[in-house]
């Protein structure tokens, strides 16, 4: 995306999915509502109030976009996807044989992410440094359409529940709620639910799922965000059929209340 992108054109690119909202002098009236499709396409509604509310927060993500860009001047284009930096999916931990340029730019990494990541490098940054890009290196480049290729018209308790499932996935959305956005979310879950016969699908994956589309824009993409977050991030059985990592989860946080 950076390699002939200038920091120019990613600024202008940012500034172009953040547009200030500025309601009509009809919806300046008190306790009038307002409709407007956020960075995702999702419709929100909102007061006035909420409105400024929102053009606040854009305006730090602007803020916080520009910390990115001076960055990428300073130390070059992709310095957050250095081999150095381990995976956040790990704690980002850092060995004592790393330089101290590694350290440092470790820390300033944590320090950017905690305040958000630019939606415009939200795909690249979140692939590498949850260990997406990690785990799909793993295999032959070609796995994802092998995979669904040759699970293509494959019946199972999970593509039946998925297939049910599709229609209720953020209905009225501009893109999921169509046939192709619908397709693309089934080959991903379908996909998955053959990679992992002892996950399979639980429902619940299926918004997990969408918003990874949405975010990551590539299928593939988010087929390897879905298979680290429940291999590698959650508690394992999550999302097994008795979910039993969420009992645990619970159960945990129970007992330190």
């Amino acid at each position: 995306m950076h390699g002939a992108q200038s920091k120019r054109d990613l600024a202008m690119e940012l500034q172009a999915q953040l547009p200030i909202l500025r309601p009509s002098i009809h919806t300046r009236r008190a306790n009038l509502t307002v409709k407007f499709q956020d960075l995702y396409g999702f419709t929100v509604e909102g007061n006035v109030d909420d409105v400024n509310v929102l053009n606040e927060v854009r305006e730090k993500v602007r803020q916080q976009g520009r910390v990115w860009w001076a960055l990428e001047a300073s130390k070059g284009a992709n310095w957050y996807l250095q081999p150095q930096v381990s995976s956040l999916s790990e704690g980002i931990v850092l060995k004592s044989s790393l330089k101290f340029s590694a350290l440092a730019n470790a820390m300033t990494l944590k320090k950017l992410i905690r305040k958000g990541i630019p939606p415009v490098l939200r795909p690249k940054v979140w692939f590498s440094l949850s260990g997406a890009a990690k785990k799909k290196s793993t295999v032959p480049e070609s796995y994802y359409n092998d995979l669904i290729k040759a699970v293509e018209g494959k019946v199972t308790p999970a593509t039946r529940q998925i297939d049910h499932d599709l229609p209720r996935t953020f209905p009225g959305h501009p893109w999921l709620d169509t046939p192709q956005g619908h397709a693309a979310l089934r080959r991903v879950l379908v996909g998955y639910s053959f990679r992992d016969s002892d996950v399979g699908y639980c429902q619940g994956l299926n918004y997990v799922a969408a918003l990874l589309l949405l975010v990551m824009k590539t299928e593939e993409d988010a087929f390897w965000m879905l298979a680290v977050l429940l291999e590698n991030v959650l508690v394992n059985d999550c999302y097994t059929n008795n979910l039993s990592g969420c009992h645990v989860e619970q159960r945990v946080f129970k007992d330190l209340l």
